[in-house]
């Protein structure tokens, strides 16, 4: 078993490249900023999973997969201000070292540009089943082995909301008063900064949240893009989540932003929404998203009246975010990553942002 990019079944591929990680650069910087002279002369990889930030396996020469590591930078070429910022991803995923959210050990972080063109981390490998677009054969085939998974989810993210900040060192990680209002502003300017093209249903969904904001419950550290595929499982423990992935939008806010755009990424058996990217929360044993909001808020103790319009604000969230992709993509800085057919999912998200806010359709 193996993390990321090896081929095997289950992990995300990996492709050779240089674009935004040059191995000349690479090895040298990391022989010196690990101590390690080993990693003087190394082979890097792109995960071709992931549509953001890019992502590789860095292998020192002669080395196996078991010595490899992980880097972690922006996309290659022009980037929205405050998107993809390095710094505060490996900030909080050293933040919750110890803490019962899994993640990866942080190794080293460099913010000198004249590097790689941009800031990038280093952390380790780990070891895990990585479930993007299908179960791996032999893992989970059982519909009790598929709620396991569920719950796992649900429950590791119930466990990231009840983290004090302050515990953890991230008291000024975020300005929670007024989150909900700065979040709807910023997807709109994001929105505005990538629009492909007219689309008025999108800009009235925006408008209509802008104006129907919940009061928040209360305060906690926030991933900002939880779901299956942003987390590493237990190639044994069925129910165990062995790393939590993918914190670039994390910050300090409401809790159920993360349970919304969770139902975004949870199609349910019976449905195609045209939006998601994965079919396999369909399998027969996977929770429905109003079961996944159920045991999330008996575990919480959160009031759910509200969830509809954190549904809406999630996939207007996501349209925005399917925007930036396909804006990236057409400027020639996603690295050579399968971006079609995504402008055709910002169509359905507005649909069912709306449909959440008038209907309730969670």
């Amino acid at each position: 078993m193996r993390v990321w990019a090896q081929g095997a079944r289950g992990y995300p591929a990996a492709v050779t490249t240089t674009v935004g990680a040059d191995p000349d650069v690479v090895g040298p910087y990391l022989a010196g900023a690990l101590g390690d002279e080993r990693w003087r002369s190394v082979s890097v990889e792109l995960i071709a999973a992931g549509m953001s930030n890019l992502t590789y396996v860095v292998t020192p020469e002669g080395g196996s997969a078991d010595d490899a590591v992980i880097l972690r930078r922006p996309p290659t070429g022009a980037v929205l201000a405050t998107a993809h910022d390095m710094v505060r991803e490996h900030k909080v995923i050293s933040a919750l070292a110890g803490t019962p959210v899994p993640v990866p050990r942080t190794l080293h972080l460099c913010t000198d540009v004249a590097v790689l063109g941009a800031p990038f981390y280093v952390m380790e490998r780990v070891v895990g089943v990585h479930v993007v677009t299908e179960l791996p054969p032999g893992y989970a085939d059982e519909p009790a082995q598929r709620r396991e998974i569920a719950d796992g989810l649900i429950d590791v993210l119930g466990d990231l909301h009840a983290v004090d900040p302050a515990a953890v060192g991230l008291s000024d990680f975020g300005r929670p008063e007024g989150f909900l209002e700065r979040q709807v502003r910023r997807w709109t300017k994001q929105w505005d900064a990538t629009r492909d093209t007219d689309r008025p249903a999108l800009d009235a969904l925006a408008a209509r949240l802008a104006q129907t904001v919940p009061v928040t419950q209360r305060a906690g550290i926030t991933h900002g893009d939880y779901r299956l595929d942003n987390c590493l499982l237990d190639p044994q423990v069925r129910g165990r989540v062995r790393a939590v992935l993918d914190w670039e939008m994390s910050t300090l806010g409401d809790p159920l932003t993360d349970l919304g755009m969770l139902f975004v990424y949870w199609p349910q058996a019976g449905e195609d929404r045209g939006v998601s990217v994965s079919g396999v929360t369909t399998l027969p044993g996977f929770p429905t998203r109003l079961e996944l909001a159920e045991r999330y808020a008996a575990g919480t103790g959160t009031d759910l009246s509200a969830l509809n319009w954190y549904v809406g604000f999630a996939y207007f969230k996501f349209a925005a975010i399917v925007a930036g992709i396909v804006a990236r993509s057409k400027a020639g800085a996603m690295a050579g990553k399968d971006t079609s057919g995504y402008a055709e999912k910002i169509g359905p998200c507005v649909e069912r942002g709306r449909a959440a806010l008038d209907d309730g359709a969670l």
